[in-house]
């Protein structure tokens, strides 16, 4: 087992931290406030071939793996940009990836290669108001137009991007199941690359608590024409197909959730090291600098998780116990840090201007989604230790 620095790696992540350093905090707050996403910084990345690193080579992209992904989304997010930057890259980065999988010849090079260079804006939909966690019980409909294509009709929440993005990855039911037979209540749902085409889609943003920059949108699809080679992989086996795309999710946001703890406990211990009260740093108080030293390792142990399940996931190995794993060490390491660095700053934490506040916000959300801590314990449980099914 080695764990010395990859070169390629470290210069990945240096290359990546030298674009984030010409968008400091105030961009990023000022985003969040306007709720205006960031045109710029999105702009950059693309540039600079970040957004490709994953797309097959043929595509044009970089042909790397989620190791390289995560990566470059960790440091994002470290910088300051917190979730309204690593959020505007991920789903073009990797959510194509059960079309690389599973997609027909058409789909790879109608969208991949645009996908590599930034051009395509990509949304996920699957979601829905009255099904919530329990995915069998999607009721958007995609039926035969009998010209080998389709028609959708349901609606979907939490579509993040949206209001940006061009195409959908959206998971619809072709094909009735019986939701309460555990062996086959996924059967019946396909995965589709929609277009989001607003004569047929209404698309409305949720006012929520952060992430303002980047969007979350409840669709409405309304008689949406979808043409037949618009289906990824095989009719019915939607959900199996977009399996291939949670665990990389997971260890993905497990990577920017370290990101922001790093960043809140960098802002931290700055101010616990030049806050003077009682004539004397805070930082020499141990009831200041415990829980500072406890949330570095436990974002450090947290690191090592998700770099552990990216791995894994690049050998083409089991990762479901470490994607999982690292996804809920990730989501509290990273909460626990920016409450202690709200916590150090005291009253003046609760000030947009120290910014950990901001950092608070998005830290909170990694224990809701895209999967609660709760969910992650089920699968654990039932998984991993073979404990019976409690739902």
């Amino acid at each position: 087992m080695d764990f010395s620095p990859d070169d390629d790696h470290l210069a990945i992540a240096g290359a990546v931290e030298r674009v984030c350093a010409d968008f400091d905090d105030t961009y990023w707050a000022e985003r969040d406030r306007l709720h205006e996403f960031p045109w710029a910084f999105y702009a950059a990345m693309a540039e600079g071939g970040w957004l490709g690193v994953a797309i097959p080579e043929e595509f044009g992209g970089g042909g790397r793996g989620i190791t390289e992904c995560a990566i470059v989304l960790n440091r994002v997010a470290a910088s300051g940009a917190a979730m309204n930057g690593s959020s505007a890259l991920h789903l073009t980065m990797f959510g194509l990836n059960p079309v690389v999988k599973f997609g027909n010849d058409r789909l790879k090079e109608t969208f991949l290669p645009r996908a590599a260079t930034g051009d395509l804006h990509i949304a996920f939909g699957v979601t829905e108001p009255d099904a919530g966690t329990d995915t069998s019980r999607i009721s958007t409909r995609a039926v035969d137009d009998g010209n080998g294509g389709f028609v959708v009709r349901g609606r979907k929440i939490w579509t993040s991007k949206a209001l940006e993005s061009e195409v959908c990855l959206l998971l619809a039911r072709t094909d009735d199941a019986d939701p309460d037979d555990p062996r086959r209540r996924f059967d019946g749902l396909s995965l589709f690359l929609v277009d989001l085409d607003r004569q047929y889609c209404d698309i409305a943003p949720i006012s929520k608590l952060g992430r303002n920059a980047v969007a979350s949108c409840e669709v409405a699809y309304d008689e949406l024409p979808v043409e037949g080679w618009r289906l990824v992989g095989e009719r019915g086996r939607g959900f199996q197909q977009i399996l291939h795309g949670l665990n990389p999710e997971r260890i993905l946001l497990a990577a920017m959730a370290c990101g922001i703890g790093e960043v809140a406990l960098r802002r931290a211990v700055g101010y616990a090291r030049e806050r003077i009260v009682f004539d004397r740093p805070i930082g020499a108080n141990q009831a200041i600098a415990h829980p500072l030293a406890r949330a570095h390792m436990q974002l450090h142990a947290a690191g090592l998780a998700w770099r552990d399940a990216a791995w894994r996931y690049d050998q083409g190995a089991d990762c479901g116990e470490q994607a999982n794993t690292a996804k809920y060490l990730a989501a509290e390491a990273s909460f626990f840090a920016a409450d202690q660095a709200l916590q150090t700053h005291g009253g003046l934490g609760y000030a947009s201007e120290y910014h950990v506040e901001r950092y608070w916000r998005e830290a909170r959300l990694q224990r809701l989604a895209p999967v609660s801590q709760e969910m992650t314990c089920n699968y654990i449980a039932q998984q991993v230790l073979g404990l019976p099914r409690s739902y």
